[in-house]
């Protein structure tokens, strides 16, 4: 047999975590599900074409997506699936087996839902949702356009497992990042041009990028791996810290948010760019750090080449 599709996964994760209600490892749920649906072992060998990850896990994670983005479960932390309340509640009162209708609903009920950006001074929640703002994907939708629709469902998905990832590194690798991102951004001649320096006593300031080969023009990176919310103060003493470095060029990197009173206060000064959550994986993303990409070949036909006139 192949690989059911993603659909297929839905009910055995939804009961498997509902004989967790504390939670379990993705890992667990995915297994559960494949042998639930019996799917062979040298079925599970069976990659995707595009990357190295297996069919049945790609079809497992996306089925927890759907559970997601239909409030019943979430990621209290990576690599953890948990049913919420609403989730027990909705297990309790459907009995197994969830018949087709009740399957298609949570399949494609709610891909007009999408999973809340992180707000400032919380950690990524990908339980929490608000409703989309792209037009939901439909039958009178044209090929081109469930083609948008998909990859910028991807990349709602991936941004979120970024902020996650970046949740669980340390704050030195999280400084690294941050400056591989700037340097595929393109600033600095070459990686060594952008130097960490974080640390106690760093005065403020994780990185140095240096924007040409003599190092007369700098600038100052901070990179923040915060829960909560940078105020203020924080950006100030940045601030106070480029003012002592005699710099006039400065990017605070944060994984959470900014207070009005810090947007403000950057704005105010001019010379200080502030990078929150959202912004940094949307970049991690275009700049394909910590992230891959596939190239999809979309066919069209070439009319210049069928125009006998031009022959």
């Amino acid at each position: 047999m192949t690989v059911p599709s993603y659909d297929k996964f839905i009910e055995p994760i939804l009961r498997f975590l509902a004989e967790h209600p504390e939670g379990a490892p993705a890992k667990d749920a995915y297994e559960a599900a494949a042998q639930a649906l019996q799917i062979s072992d040298d079925d599970r060998q069976e990659l995707l074409a595009s990357s190295s990850q297996p069919v049945y896990r790609n079809r497992a994670g996306w089925a927890h997506d759907r559970l997601k983005r239909a409030g019943l479960s979430t990621n209290p932390r990576r690599g953890y699936w948990q049913l919420t309340e609403q989730g027990l509640a909705f297990v309790s009162a459907h009995e197994a087996p969830l018949s087709p209708k009740e399957i298609e609903q949570l399949a494609i009920g709610f891909m007009d839902v999408r999973l809340r950006p992180v707000a400032p001074g919380e950690l990524p929640n990908d339980a929490a949702l608000l409703p989309v703002e792209a037009t939901p994907i439909t039958s009178a939708a044209s090929p081109d356009d469930r083609l948008t629709e998909a990859v910028t469902e991807l990349r709602r998905t991936v941004a979120i497992e970024l902020l996650e990832t970046l949740a669980s590194v340390s704050p030195s690798f999280f400084e690294t990042i941050v400056l591989d991102l700037l340097h595929r951004m393109g600033y600095g001649a070459s990686r060594a041009d952008i130097q960490r320096v974080g640390g106690s006593g760093d005065g403020g300031i994780d990185g140095v990028i240096s924007l040409d080969k003599l190092g007369l023009e700098k600038v100052y990176v901070q990179a923040k791996r915060w829960q909560q919310t940078v105020g203020r103060p924080e950006v100030q003493a940045f601030y106070g810290a480029l003012a002592g470095q005699r710099a006039n060029k400065g990017v605070f990197i944060t994984t959470s948010g900014y207070t009005a009173q810090a947007l403000d206060f950057a704005k105010s000064v001019e010379r200080v760019v502030l990078v929150d959550g959202r912004r940094l994986a949307e970049l991690m993303i275009d700049n394909e750090v910590g992230v891959s990409a596939r190239t999809v070949k979309v066919p069209k036909i070439d009319s210049d080449y069928f125009d006998e006139e031009s022959t």
